[in-house]
């Protein structure tokens, strides 16, 4: 059984294994998230470079973005071979690349086709299938259309439903505006679980504050943190100490100092130290020297011959600073 009281969103450029792994060190509960990957991309691309993650990931979700049920079939048959523990299927980006695929938020306008898409996928792995819409997309918003949306999905098999908290508009708004936009409608979602208390409800959207997760789990079964699990990194100790009974978490200093072999092993791999010092630029939000400290990697991490040796002397800016131990 997957726990899903916290997660991290999948968020394109963003949560990729080097992301998750450090993220993993803040926060040794949380379910992780992919970044949304197309079934195109898996059949025709790269795999192992698309796919590979690290043991320590777990437990860790595979995002797929499609709408043939025979290539997301064969794609989560894929993503169950190399160990991940969840298969998603997007419906709820609504960018216009993704849109031109008739991908992602668009086909909340079809239950029919994500139902088929479930279905196959279902069929294929032994994994959960779960979903992540929206709570409706333009004038498709109403909560009868959710609710039929939800029942046509569920009857398909899927019983796990991540609902971004806000309508999405196809046309007029860019990806960034839809995630501020559309009002956050939280009664929503949480009337999706009154409605529905046999399916699994996962509240997304502008969720940043410890109170905010409190009230939301009150209510549904989970929630999905988004930007702030970037921004603010180590606001998941909070939650890891919080919902999961664990031991006092890593202070900042130890989560860095831990990230460094990592960042070695990388290194030897011809990984830039840039694709993976990029991730962690927040972790020393508030604290004493951070904005010094960031500003040294921000500048210096791009360079032919960054290394370890650079993140080993960016820690010497931090050491002595006052407030950077865990305090919870």
């Amino acid at each position: 059984m997957i726990n899903r009281r916290i997660s991290i969103a999948p968020m394109m450029d963003w949560t990729d294994k080097h992301e998750r792994y450090f993220l993993r060190l803040i926060a040794p509960s949380v379910l992780l998230y992919s970044e949304m990957i197309t079934t195109a991309a898996i059949i025709h691309g790269d795999q192992a470079k698309l796919l590979d993650f690290n043991d320590t990931e777990h437990p860790l979700a595979l995002q797929l973005g499609g709408n043939d049920p025979k290539d997301l079939a064969q794609c989560a048959k894929v993503g169950q071979s190399f160990g991940y523990d969840e298969i998603n299927l997007n419906v709820g980006c609504p960018s216009d690349r993704v849109q031109n695929g008739r991908i992602g938020a668009c086909l909340m306008k079809e239950p029919d086709v994500v139902a088929n898409c479930v279905k196959a996928m279902i069929d294929a792995v032994k994994v959960p299938v779960t979903v992540k819409s929206r709570i409706g997309v333009d004038d498709h918003d109403s909560y009868d259309q959710l609710c039929h949306f939800i029942e046509s999905v569920s009857a398909a098999g899927c019983q796990t439903f991540i609902i971004h908290a806000r309508k999405a508009w196809l046309k007029g708004l860019s990806p960034k505006q839809n995630r501020e936009v559309p009002p956050l409608r939280y009664e929503v979602v949480y009337q999706i679980k009154k409605r529905y208390p046999h399916l699994t409800i996962i509240l997304n959207g502008g969720i940043d504050t410890l109170e905010k997760v409190s009230l939301a789990i009150a209510q549904v079964d989970g929630v999905m943190i988004g930007r702030e699990a970037y921004y603010n990194p180590y606001f998941l100790s909070q939650l890891q100490y919080q919902f999961y009974a664990e031991t006092n978490p890593l202070s900042r200093i130890e989560v860095l100092e831990n990230f460094l072999p990592y960042m070695q092993q990388q290194l030897l791999q011809k990984t830039k130290l840039s694709a993976m010092a990029r991730h962690i630029l927040g972790l020393f939000l508030g604290q004493t020297n951070a904005k010094k400290w960031r500003r040294y990697l921000s500048e210096n991490m791009h360079g032919t011959q960054a290394g370890i040796d650079l993140m080993k002397d960016s820690i010497k800016i931090l050491q002595g600073s006052a407030n950077n131990d865990a305090a919870l």
